[in-house]
């Protein structure tokens, strides 16, 4: 049987998301897209809407396992917290599912997905639709490196059924 996989890029403003199955050595696309909250709420109020469109996701698709993007920010430390808590929120929701997760850094993902763990964010881009058989880069970009997250975390979970 296929292992579903969700991968997330997280974010406070948006949260990207993928689905793909992994059976005998293949990753299949599924779906994906972004969960977007409105800057005209309270911040924590951004951060129960991830957590409910989480549940709304896991509850749609039932994945079995779950990958999540290593924070990286370099510049803005404000937002780099902000994103934080939206990850924090992001692995509660998962933890309260019983959904295993892994943490991929962003040079594992685009080592992954190019062979170059500097590749640009257009190259990982290319490889998401080449590998996942797609006819355009997944948009928006948020999903496209969700999808890529699923991807690369997909030999973390060698369990087979």
């Amino acid at each position: 049987m296929p292992l579903r996989i969700l991968g997330v890029d997280p974010g406070y403003g948006r949260v990207g998301w993928g689905i793909v199955e992994k059976f005998r050595g293949d990753i299949t696309y599924i779906a994906h897209g972004c969960i977007e909250t409105s800057p005209k709420v309270s911040f924590s109020q951004r951060l129960s809407d991830i957590f409910v469109a989480l549940e709304g996701l896991i509850s749609t698709y039932s994945p079995e396992v779950a990958a999540i993007e290593e924070l990286f920010f370099a510049k803005n430390v404000t937002t780099g917290i902000q994103v934080a808590h939206a990850r924090g929120v992001i692995l509660l929701a998962l933890h309260q599912a019983n959904i295993p997760s892994k943490t991929v850094t962003p040079s594992q993902v685009k080592q992954s997905m190019t062979g170059y763990g500097r590749a640009s964010k257009r190259q990982v881009q290319e490889m998401v639709k080449h590998c996942l058989h797609l006819k355009v880069i997944p948009s928006p970009d948020d999903a496209a490196d969700a999808l890529a997250v699923a991807f690369t975390a997909s030999p973390l979970f060698f369990v087979e059924k």
